[in-house]
């Protein structure tokens, strides 16, 4: 008979959850800013290739649309179609998927926190998502300040390189004895590594970092902007609480044909590697072509917030029934 019925996180855990969110709600009330739902399901798919979108078919009637449905791996494209259509600052509470994702700092499943501000850019929402951070960790007895840096100086100023100009083959010595395995790997993986093995784990638990304007190469859903040394930049900010990632945000893209050029890039680059290839999202680019206001949106994980407040590094202690347990 089983026996791993019973919640992987204590009752504390999910009251505390309970408290989060009715927090979380309050913030944006006073804000005004309006709490939506939007498909879980979408006939698009997230084409960026470091995500892998879960797929099933519908067997119902589907009047000649496809069959293939695709679990959201975040709200972020339906949240986009509302905002050009005039709806204004919105936001989201809920759950999205992505595959192969599980472990201690992971699940399949878990909870999203999204929003967006008309006529805001990256660093004007990096102040309100701190501020909400510090609402969230009120809740537990704590407060931590607001610390930002450009992930030019961050790079330059830990690890004395500049992550724009310098060589690939620098890149990889400034991992020292971290071994990896070099094939197949480009210079945004390169990058990825020095963050995530040499900066992240030095990252304090006593303020909140944000990481502000990263390359180019790695814009995502961002706008860039070109600096006067000739490089270019993504308006993109990433908010650290220790060597926990909470909250990826942006001043958002809003040139159609910039986006679908940047959809057409991620799928070249899954048919190169043999991964699955979702569709473009035909109805976001509509919606950009109709015309996205000036804004900035910003996603926060729900589950590495909680596991912050209760400073556990097992994603498991935040979630009534973790993967192993669904």
């Amino acid at each position: 008979m089983t026996t791993d019925w019973t919640p992987s996180a204590s009752f504390d855990a999910l009251r505390l959850r309970a408290a989060l969110n009715a927090s979380i709600r309050s913030f944006f009330a006073q804000r005004h800013v309006t709490e939506v739902e939007t498909p879980v399901l979408s006939m698009a798919g997230n084409t960026e290739p470091n995500i892998a979108p879960f797929a099933l078919q519908f067997s119902g009637r589907t009047d000649g649309a496809p069959r293939t449905r695709w679990l959201r791996t975040s709200p972020e494209y339906p949240l986009k179609r509302l905002l050009a259509a005039g709806f204004g600052d919105c936001y989201e509470l809920g759950r999205v998927f992505r595959d192969g994702e599980a472990g201690g700092r992971h699940n399949p499943e878990f909870t999203m926190l999204e929003w967006y501000r008309l006529g805001w850019d990256h660093r004007q929402l990096v102040g309100e998502t701190a501020e909400l951070i510090n609402r969230a960790l009120s809740l537990v007895g704590r407060h931590v300040p607001l610390v930002q840096v450009s992930y030019r100086d961050l790079y330059h100023h830990r690890l004395g390189l500049d992550p724009f100009l310098a060589p690939d083959e620098a890149l990889r010595n400034a991992l020292g004895d971290v071994a990896i395995d070099p094939e197949g790997l480009v210079r945004d993986d390169w990058l990825d590594l020095l963050m995530t093995h040499r900066l992240q784990p030095a990252f304090g638990t006593d303020h909140l970092l944000s990481v502000h304007d990263w390359p180019a190469t790695q814009c995502a859903l961002a706008r860039l902007r070109d600096e006067p040394d000739g490089t270019t930049v993504a308006e993109r900010f990433e908010l650290y609480l220790g060597p926990l990632e909470l909250a990826n945000g942006y001043h958002e893209l809003a040139d159609a044909a910039e986006q679908g050029g940047r959809f057409d890039r991620d799928r070249t680059v899954r048919e190169r590697r043999g991964d699955i290839v979702p569709p473009r999202d035909a109805r976001l680019l509509a919606a950009l072509s109709a015309g996205l206001p000036e804004c900035a949106g910003v996603a926060l994980g729900i589950d590495r917030l909680l596991m912050a407040m209760l400073d556990t590094d097992r994603i498991a202690d935040v979630l009534a029934f973790d993967f192993a347990r669904s």
